[in-house]
């Protein structure tokens, strides 16, 4: 039986003549930081204090032994971050040179120090780039010219901290006779028969050995000999539970064993669990264009989804536990896809794992993104040998439903230049139209492949053609108003999104002792995008008077504002199912502290995003729409079973009188989109008036009832304070035309946090939980309350709670002064 040793302890990492010690999986940096050489690059302005780290030649070492009983003793690394040359007493057993791959090397009866000599990933960079000629990107750091996660050189949310290290698991591998080396699961669905091949390849030491295949499966149990150097085993389950996304059905997963024997016993054994499911991506034309719908076990979808980049800038430091909550965070919001975004790695096991046990399908970029990547050695082999390796590797998940070849490359060949400057030059588009689709093909005919996102699926089209294929939209936020999202049906919006800081607490940790100030030097710092701030607050101002001199007040209404702008674009797209069939948005999480697109800040800390996301992606939603000339009230229903409620609509002043009121009888069928025609009577007059959407009684599971909002336009929608029920909101101007009252409202300690009751109309109001501990939590976050309604808000981690500090974390839109 295969026997495996791990190497985890006794490694040293040489920095300066003194050894200091390492921890693997690491990198160098985490090893820095715990040897107290360099300030943690999170805080204040110590990214650019470490920025040195990047730029040197590291060595890692511990002493080997590999005397075993066994025939062959092999050296297996999980990941090496990323060029690096490996030595056994001085003896060279190889060179490396990408993150994205594991590595093998047979150290038979071989023992004595082992080092492993990583070389800057700058300087192997600006080599190639040497070799192969410039090539244009979206950034200035040359991450295109190795295979390496690009974002560690820097991105427009995240620090530049270029890592080296052991960075995945390392250990030696024992083993006689023979080995399993790879296998290749496919997993079908014929007719309600589960259907598994698993196509095994075997590594020998005597290739004369009569070898056997055995697998077990749900029960059933298959048996095949071995011809050379692999077999094929396959089993059939007859009436096999399928594998559905969250909210469509359960997640049954199956265990499975393969078993290498040589006569009675078992050489190596190979386990997994999988799903059974059906994937399809319907790419039809019709009268609206291309589509792009995802289809599982036939039935069609409307993704919602976000974009997720690498939990931690170091992604060494990502465990199985983070990886849980952070996924568990975006289950609670309603989200049922996430795109693992091409900037970063193909992640651990761990993460696929989770998602199949939550139902959340995966998208999953090959690493491409924003750039330009030469197509010559020796870069093209990595390519293909990556690819081949995690297409297999990341095969038995039921989660993962599509492959998509790169993120914003055919985009930038078309729009952003680079066609000339490239002058003939390689650029990536045969990995992305040639071997990427190929090994796709051979190694995982059962998903999906798409070029690329955006991609219109032809150079007939432009590649972000918002009528054919995905689509991503950023004219709104680096130009336009986010009101602006609903002057188009994309067919599926794969990237959008709208920034804000991260939470308060989030800012004082990573900013010690600053006086915090939009402009001050560590938020500028924790800012990374092109003109952040301008963008900021040029979209604010669209809509409400920019604070000056109140970081407190700017703070929360950046957040308002971030939540306002997808609310505008995900209400819209979703009211316009099916033609357009999914929102992903930018993006789920951060990477370190800073101020993003993200909902959950880089300390874990979920934004009033997060919690209008929860509205957002719930089965069932309302929204107020302005379309030819009136109002629409369109009600989403993604649940499979029909939804039946009265419709209450009211025409308010924001005094709080009802002037006109309507009951309306609702019926929407399953999986499907209610339109209702406001009657102009309903229609507000003016800046002091609103127009109010209750959908109450039969609301359903899966609603949400926290609050968002939206533009001057549209819909606002907002939290209902009864329970059960939904709302919509309707103002025609933007805030900072509507004479609002100055906001009264009561704060009073509940069981287990507060209840507000308002006197007047409360708009967006929001409990900064961390602003009372550092480690409380809010339930819901924005909600606009009517005169008498009340709202109960969930605090947890509050250590000392009282009415009057609530009432000091509490904000809400106030009166243009």
């Amino acid at each position: 039986m295969l026997e495996a040793t791990p190497l985890g302890d006794g490694w040293i990492l040489r920095h300066e003549s003194d050894p200091l010690p390492a921890s693997v999986p690491g990198c160098v940096h985490t090893d820095l930081m715990a040897a107290g050489v360099i300030p943690d690059p999170f805080l204040g302005l110590g990214e650019s204090e470490v920025a040195w780290v990047g730029r040197r030649d590291w060595t890692y070492e511990r002493e080997l032994t590999s005397v075993s009983a066994q025939e062959q003793t092999d050296l297996v690394f999980d990941g090496l971050d990323t060029v690096a040359e490996i030595s056994l007493d001085g003896r060279l057993l190889g060179k490396v040179r990408n993150m994205h791959r594991s590595y093998r090397f047979d150290v038979t009866g071989l023992s004595g120090r082992l080092s492993v000599r990583f070389v800057s990933a700058y300087a192997e960079a600006e080599a190639v780039r040497g070799r192969l000629g410039e090539r244009p990107a979206a950034y200035a750091e040359p991450y295109q010219y190795l295979r390496k996660m690009a974002c560690s050189f820097g991105w427009d949310w995240g620090p530049t901290l270029v890592t080296a290290g052991i960075w995945r698991p390392v250990r030696l591998e024992h083993w006689s006779t023979a080995r399993i080396a790879r296998v290749r699961p496919l997993v079908t669905v014929d007719e309600g028969v589960g259907v598994v091949e698993l196509a095994v390849d075997i590594e020998r030491t005597r290739v004369e050995a009569p070898l056997a295949l055995e697998a077990e499966v749900g029960g059933v149990r298959a048996r095949a000999e071995i011809d050379g150097a692999g077999g094929v085993v396959r089993l059939r389950l007859p009436d096999v539970r399928l594998w559905w996304p969250r909210g469509y059905g359960e997640q049954p997963l199956y265990d499975v064993e393969l078993r290498l024997l040589h006569g009675e016993g078992a050489l190596d054994v190979w386990r997994r669990r999988i799903g059974f499911r059906t994937v399809e991506l319907d790419q039809r034309p019709d009268v609206h264009g291309t589509g792009f719908t995802l289809v599982v076990n036939g039935e069609r979808l409307f993704a919602r989804g976000v974009n997720w980049i690498p939990d931690d800038v170091f992604p060494s430091r990502i465990t199985r536990e983070r990886y849980r909550e952070r996924l568990e965070q975006a289950a609670g919001a309603g989200v049922d896809l996430v795109r693992v975004w091409g900037g970063g790695i193909y992640e651990s096991e761990d993460f696929y794992d989770v998602c199949d046990e939550l139902g959340l399908l995966v998208w999953q970029d090959f690493p491409f993104a924003c750039a330009a990547y030469p197509e010559e050695q020796p870069l093209r082999g990595e390519v293909e040998a990556e690819a081949r390796e995690n297409v297999v590797r990341l095969m038995p998940h039921p989660s993962l439903v599509l492959w998509n070849g790169n993120n914003e490359n055919l985009w930038g060949f078309r729009d952003w230049g680079w066609e000339p400057r490239l002058a003939g030059d390689s650029w990536g588009e045969g990995y992305y139209l040639g071997v990427l689709p190929r090994v796709v093909a051979e190694l995982d005919p059962t998903r999906p492949y798409t070029a690329g996102s955006p991609w219109s699926g032809s150079w007939d089209r432009h590649p972000n053609d918002p009528a054919h294929g995905t689509h991503h939209s950023w004219e709104v936020w680096n130009r336009e108003d986010y009101a602006d999202y609903r002057l188009s049906v994309p067919r599926f919006v794969a990237e959008f999104g709208w920034q804000a800081p991260p939470a308060y607490a989030t800012l004082r940790r990573a900013l010690p002792g600053e006086e915090l100030a939009p402009d001050s030097p560590g938020m500028l710092h924790h800012q990374k995008a092109d003109d952040g701030n301008g963008k900021l607050e040029r979209g604010l101002a669209r809509h409400f008077a920019v604070p000056d001199g109140d970081f407190d007040r700017w703070h929360y209404l950046m957040q308002v504002s971030q939540a306002r702008a997808v609310a505008a674009g995900i209400e819209h797209w979703r009211s316009h199912w099916p033609v357009c069939a999914g929102t992903v948005v930018w993006q789920l999480n951060d990477c370190w502290p800073v101020t993003s697109w993200a909902a959950i800040d880089g300390d874990g800390r979920e934004k009033p995003l997060y919690h209008e996301l929860k509205r957002l992606y719930a089965d069932r939603l309302l929204t107020l729409q302005a379309r030819h000339g009136g109002l629409v009230l369109a009600a989403v229903n993604q649940a499979a079973v029909g939804w039946t409620t009265t419709l209450t609509l009211r025409r308010m002043s924001v005094e709080g009188e009802v002037l006109e009121q309507v009951a309306v009888e609702l019926a929407v069928g399953g999986r499907s989109v209610a339109r209702v025609d406001v009657p102009r009577e309903l229609t507000p007059d003016g800046p002091k008036e609103f127009l109010v959407a209750d959908a109450g009684g039969d609301a359903g599971a899966g609603t949400g009832r926290d609050a968002g909002a939206a533009g001057n336009t549209g819909a606002v929608a907002s939290g209902d304070a009864r329970a059960g029920g939904l709302r919509a909101l309707y103002f025609r101007v933007p805030d900072r035309e509507v004479p609002y009252p100055a906001p009264r409202f009561d704060v009073a300690l509940a069981p287990g946090g507060i209840t507000v009751t308002a006197r007047t109309l409360v708009r967006d109001l929001l409990l900064q939980a961390d602003r009372l501990d550092p480690e409380a939590r809010a339930d819901r976050g924005l909600v606009t309350l009517l005169p008498g309604e009340e709202v109960t808000i969930g605090v947890r981690g509050w250590k000392t709670p009282d009415a009057e500090s609530a009432r000091s974390a509490l904000y809400c839109v106030e009166p243009t002064r």
